[in-house]
């Protein structure tokens, strides 16, 4: 099932970087669903949908490219940006394979396929609350009454999500721009490339794309592995943490190491990419996005070192095997962008009247 589903996805991918044969015979498609989205989007704006507003100002981290742009290294820097200025965020979010209809709080004991990956990873990364559940609305209130000091709430991907009233819209690209620039199933964008929003971040390098000139860029860096079983020990103060390039020279007998780079996320090669750049050979294994790893996919691969996403990380500590394994090293990464993009934020957050 999940090699099917990684076939088809890379069969969209090709098909959406160009307005080739097949994207040409699904545009007709793609009109529809542009019509029946504007349409829904003019029922929210009329008043025949309700708009729910929260009790403090919300801020929506989305894109409308399908698939992982990075909006959840986005998410974990908004987090400890606003902390940093005072504010005390929370956080909510569908939670991908998350099997509850009601509202669920991310603890630090949750099981990734109830929460989702990237929820337990942004609770881990930033100590803020965070809950997750296909409702946002019903999140949002649950979140703020479990935690009234909660003063402005981040919601990690949501852009569609209309019920929900937002303060501040921040849509993410990363370096494939808006694709063939077509509405999904002839492109891969969900809502027009012109679609309003108050903050444009492009995750990587900038390409020739539609985008407004004040664009921001927003850059990730890894140069530093941390060993997957420490961490899923708890055991901070022996974590013993290693510069990336010092793999290719770690003396197990081989010289350089065999090294296996694995990343269950939305677009693999960016995790590929910053590791090439680190200076490390490797062979790729990439996998469908929220891997769930209760198999061990690296069983049988003969690799003296294993480098792992953050994102598959929180999966890999709720599986033995994994968690046991000292080949396993994760690779966390932080996001940077400009100081200037921080305080427009936290400008238009005091300038906010509680509703």
């Amino acid at each position: 099932m999940a090699l099917q589903r990684s076939t088809l996805e890379e069969f969209f991918k090709r098909t959406w970087t160009r307005r080739g044969l097949t994207a040409c015979l699904l545009w007709p498609l793609s009109c529809l669903f542009g019509a029946l989205s504007a349409l829904r989007r003019l029922c929210y704006r009329i008043g025949i949908a309700k708009i729910y507003r929260m009790r403090v100002p919300v801020i929506v981290v989305g894109n409308i490219f399908v698939g992982g742009t990075g909006k959840t290294p986005l998410t974990i820097w908004l987090a400890q940006t606003l902390l940093q200025a005072g504010f005390h965020p929370g956080v909510i979010s569908r939670g991908y394979g998350a099997n509850s209809d009601v509202p669920r709080a991310v603890t630090p004991d949750a099981l990734a396929q109830d929460v989702g990956d990237e929820p337990l990873l942004i609770a881990y990364r930033t100590q803020c609350p965070v809950m997750v559940g296909r409702d946002r609305v019903a999140v949002a209130q649950a979140l703020l009454a479990t935690h009234p000091q909660v003063d402005v709430i981040i919601s990690d991907d949501g852009l569609q999500h209309y019920r929900l009233e937002r303060d501040i819209e921040i849509m993410l690209f990363d370096g494939r721009g808006s694709g063939n620039g077509w509405l999904l199933p002839a492109g891969p964008l969900r809502e027009p490339i012109s679609r309003r929003r108050d903050f444009t971040v492009i995750n990587g390098a900038r390409e020739e794309m539609a985008m407004p000139p004040d664009a921001i860029q927003m850059r990730l860096s890894g140069v530093m592995a941390e060993p997957l079983a420490a961490i899923a020990s708890l055991q901070s103060e022996a974590l013993s943490s290693r510069a990336l390039r010092s793999f290719s020279v770690v003396h197990t007998g081989f010289s350089p190491a065999r090294i296996l780079a694995a990343a269950g996320i939305g677009n693999p090669e960016r995790f590929f990419a910053q590791l090439r750049a680190a200076g490390l050979q490797f062979d790729e294994m990439p996998l469908p996005d929220h891997y769930d790893f209760v198999d061990d996919p690296f069983a049988a691969v003969n690799a003296d070192v294993i480098l792992i996403t953050e994102k598959d990380a929180v999966k890999c500590r709720q599986n033995d095997a994994l968690r046991n394994d000292p080949r396993v090293w994760v690779v966390p990464v932080t996001a940077h962008l400009d100081d200037a993009f921080a305080e427009q934020i936290v400008e238009k957050l005091r300038g906010h009247s509680p509703a």
